[in-house]
């Protein structure tokens, strides 16, 4: 199934890292800002290994896939621990916690209600699409060890994106009402969680225009992966704005 942007292209971005000025990575300011954004990164990889393995309760048949995708959340967690390790950074983890808080919640509450479109929306179309943004946009700013680890990691999240794709595609006429609904509710949470970090983003190099529109790029190419057309898709592209 084709995917958004293919790890590949991901990876040998024309955005290289020669081609862009890096960031002092051994500042105050530097290690600040990416105590938050480690923080998130880690925070990140541990909702979707939790979420992964709580959605093999409500997909039963796919539990064994849903296992392994979160065991590879778990692998991507450890090396993001150590890409703050190398930089001598210790993870902000009680802000990333209140940073997902809320997609949390509501994933929680999908999750006691039985509602596994609207929890797939969360982690395998929202959660991913935002992380595979944010990998884009840091691999060329990254420094030399991060790079190495981001480049692996987003290859992975391409796989647990198409998950999601290919179980809504084939349920996609049963989950269409829900999913509009868990859009509007979701959608602008991402947004809001952007403009949290935007600040300590720009302090990596990473801007927050091209954080948005790599995430609505991929968002929207997921929906139309899924099978909704153009007008419905910019009807649910709205809610970000």
């Amino acid at each position: 199934m084709p995917t958004p942007v293919s790890p590949e292209v991901a990876v040998l971005d024309e955005r290289d890292a020669s081609a862009q000025q890096l960031p002092d990575f051994s500042t105050e300011a530097y290690k600040d800002a990416y105590s938050r954004i480690n923080a998130i990164v880690i925070e990140g990889e541990q909702e979707a290994y939790d979420n992964y393995m709580a959605l093999g309760t409500l997909i039963p048949e796919n539990k064994d896939e849903l296992a392994k995708l979160a065991k590879m959340e778990m692998k991507h967690m450890k090396g993001f621990t150590s890409c703050g390790r190398n930089l001598g950074v210790t993870a902000d983890m009680p802000f990333a916690k209140k940073f997902f808080g809320p997609l949390h919640q509501n994933f929680q509450k999908a999750l006691k209600e039985d509602r596994v479109v609207t929890c797939l929306l969360i982690q395998a179309l929202l959660i991913e699409a935002f992380a595979i943004s944010a990998y884009h946009i840091y691999i060329p700013v990254a420094d030399p060890f991060a790079r190495k680890i981001t480049e692996g990691v987003v290859k992975d999240e391409y796989l647990h994106l198409n998950y999601g794709e290919l179980w809504l595609k084939n349920n996609f006429e049963a989950s269409k009402e829900e999913l509009f609904a868990a859009n509007k509710e979701n959608l602008p949470l991402i947004r809001s969680m952007l403009d949290q970090v935007a600040s300590d983003a720009a302090t990596l190099h990473m801007e927050k225009e091209d954080l948005i529109e790599d995430f609505l790029i991929g968002y929207q190419e997921a929906l139309s992966e899924i099978g909704f057309n153009m007008r419905e898709i910019a009807r649910m592209a709205a809610a970000a704005l």
